[in-house]
């Protein structure tokens, strides 16, 4: 079928209405009638080919939430009429370590993205900002019922990229954690962090965004950018999750560690970091990274959010805005997440 959608035709190049061709659905697949898709920054990251070449053109998202119409011949876990979403991935080997263990996202063969990967067909995969996509039904995710779907859109890539550190290293009741960056990412993870019951301080540049830290659950907000709260806070925090998509001062930030604290990186800036080792050393510390979650661990996070009320702050906007929503995005200018309303590419 093809179907209506946005796509960046060439590197730098302002996205464009387009129409795609969906593959017919096979007897492990689903088809999606798609309500709502995020704008992540990753998505313009792809779209200026700051990650490298792409398969251009290339349709973005991986935040989608739908509703499905239609069911393969073999698919029991998702029946026409369910409310259903698709993250950052739509297929991986299944057979390796990594799959068997629930952690399809670091696939020994390379997981297949939702959008500007080859499927297994040899096509390019075009994501969310699109009417409808067809996935494969073990990448399919429910949306449990009382999330709101438009501000449940962000959690199918921003949500479980926070969750998934919180909980691999231990957030929780009498932990400190701390969330470096008030954006799409850091206000789920200030959200997440404060429901699974941990102390938790947002370290951003300003001040500016701090009325907003604490209404989303944070217990301390600090300013970066004053050399006090680097001096205040040495050896706080059990947890620090960086999310700034831009080089930091490593070290300064270890420093914030307390002794055996792990600081864990899920902002992807394009040019290299660097530490001195004795920053590591002299407190046991622990520099780690993390990308998304597997399909079992996403499902995990969607009831925990479900369960405590948690939604992404969003903006819905119309297709035909997603040029301005990008401008705006770089510009810091959205609290907390664009959400592209599908309906408005019929």
């Amino acid at each position: 079928m093809r179907v209506n959608a946005y796509a960046a035709p060439a590197a730098g190049q302002p996205l464009a209405p387009t129409t795609i061709e969906r593959r017919e659905v096979g007897a492990n697949d689903v088809l999606i009638a798609i309500e709502y898709a995020g704008i992540c920054h990753s998505d313009i990251h792809t779209g200026n080919g700051d990650w490298g070449p792409q398969p251009f053109p290339v349709v973005p998202g991986h935040e989608i939430v739908g509703t499905v119409t239609e069911v393969g011949a073999e698919v029991t876990r998702h029946r026409v009429g369910d409310r259903v979403g698709v993250g950052c991935m739509v297929g991986s080997c299944g057979e390796c370590a990594s799959c068997l263990r629930g952690d399809e996202q670091y696939c020994a063969t390379g997981m297949i993205g939702t959008y500007a990967a080859t499927d297994v067909d040899g096509t390019t995969t075009q994501g969310g900002y699109s009417t409808h996509v067809v996935v494969d039904a073990g990448f399919v995710l429910a949306v449990p019922d009382g999330l709101d779907p438009a501000a449940a859109a962000p959690l199918l890539c921003a949500g479980i990229t926070m969750y998934t550190p919180l909980r691999r290293w231990g957030a929780g009741p009498g932990t400190k954690v701390a969330i470096v960056g008030l954006g799409g990412l850091g206000h789920m993870g200030v959200k997440i962090a404060s429901a699974l019951g941990a102390e938790v301080t947002v370290l951003s540049q300003s001040l500016k965004k701090q009325e907003d830290g604490l209404r989303l659950g944070a217990d301390d907000y600090r300013a970066t950018s004053d050399p006090d709260t680097f001096e205040a806070l040495a050896g706080t925090f059990d947890l620090i999750v960086n999310t700034v998509s831009a080089p930091v001062d490593l070290d300064a930030y270890l420093g914030l560690l307390a002794v055996d604290g792990t600081l864990v990186n899920v902002g992807a800036p394009a040019e290299p970091l660097s530490l001195h080792a004795m920053t590591l050393i002299g407190a046991r510390r622990n520099f780690a990274g993390s990308m998304i979650g597997g399909i079992a661990l996403t499902q995990e996070m969607l009831d925990f959010c479900a369960e405590h009320g948690i939604v992404s702050e969003v903006e819905v906007i119309r297709a035909e805005q997603v040029n301005e929503a990008y401008e705006r995005v770089l510009a810091s200018d959205v609290r907390y997440r664009f959400v592209i309303d599908a309906s408005t590419l019929a």
